[in-house]
């Protein structure tokens, strides 16, 4: 899923032994088809899309940030981030040791107007800015109370273990328009309807059709940052219906599809 058949620009990961401060920001203006190679480190990465769409690619799963929205990693995972088109990037990261609140999964947050402002007044500060008592440490005190509370979206796509239904999972992902439901994949792999049920559920959290739900409307944020229309996104992830394709848009991302990319 990460390639999607793209011709793909390497991005450079930054040389960095430690953190200089509790808080680092990188800023960085993608052009289409940028990507990281996989990669981890020993501090937590926040990756949040100004503009563009951002992809977070892990063995657990798919996360997706939409402009506005950003993906937090934590520290020691494996991950790669890939951007289909243009896009404004603004990465902090955090030294474990002043964020013990983090937990150890992958997340996609909403960021606020207030983290917006002040992520974008840190990202003016020197990578050596003052600590102690300075002005810049306590925005920086601040900032990190605020990415604590960040409220927490479902544009993310769990992917499974089982390495069976792991294969299912890969050929929807593939193929986001195949119709083919819960009883075709059932005879393929040799099992019941209601088995292969359970086994969704259990390994990803999620029933298959909400499993497939999720991985259609993810799919289609590339189509629509790429300029393609509504009924265009709509067809080319498995939606016969373009009405029913904007309910569904809105219901996962709070916003229609024009609305979510004006903001």
């Amino acid at each position: 899923m990460p390639s999607n058949g793209q011709n793909l620009l390497p991005r450079p990961i930054p040389l960095l032994d430690a953190l200089p401060r509790p808080l680092y920001a990188r800023a960085e203006s993608l052009g289409a088809g940028s990507w990281t190679p996989r990669h981890r480190h020993d501090w937590i990465q926040f990756s949040y899309a100004i503009s563009g769409v951002l992809g977070v690619y892990t063995a657990e799963g798919s996360f997706f940030a939409p402009p506005q929205w950003g993906v937090w990693i934590p520290a020691g995972v494996e991950h790669e981030v890939i951007t289909s088109t243009r896009a404004e990037m603004r990465s902090l990261y955090v030294r474990q040791a002043d964020a013990a609140w983090a937990g150890p999964r992958c997340r996609v947050l909403e960021v606020t107007p207030l983290a917006r402002e002040l992520i974008k007044q840190f990202c003016l500060f020197p990578v050596d800015y003052a600590e102690g008592e300075s002005p810049e440490a306590h925005l920086v005190q601040v900032l990190l109370e605020q990415l604590q509370g960040l409220p927490e979206v479902g544009f993310s796509l769990p992917l499974p273990q089982h390495p069976r239904l792991l294969e299912v999972c890969n050929a929807l992902l593939a193929h986001p328009e195949q119709d083919a439901g819960l009883a075709y994949w059932a005879e393929r792999l040799g099992r019941s309807q209601k088995t292969l049920m359970r086994l969704f559920q259990r390994e990803t959290g999620l029933s298959f059709r909400g499993w497939r739900q999720r991985m259609r409307l993810l799919s289609s944020l590339q189509a629509l940052e790429q300029g393609q229309s509504v009924t265009q996104a709509a067809l080319g992830c498995g939606y016969e219906s373009t009405s029913a394709f904007i309910v569904a848009f809105k219901g996962l991302f709070g916003a229609t599809p024009g609305e979510l990319f004006r903001q």
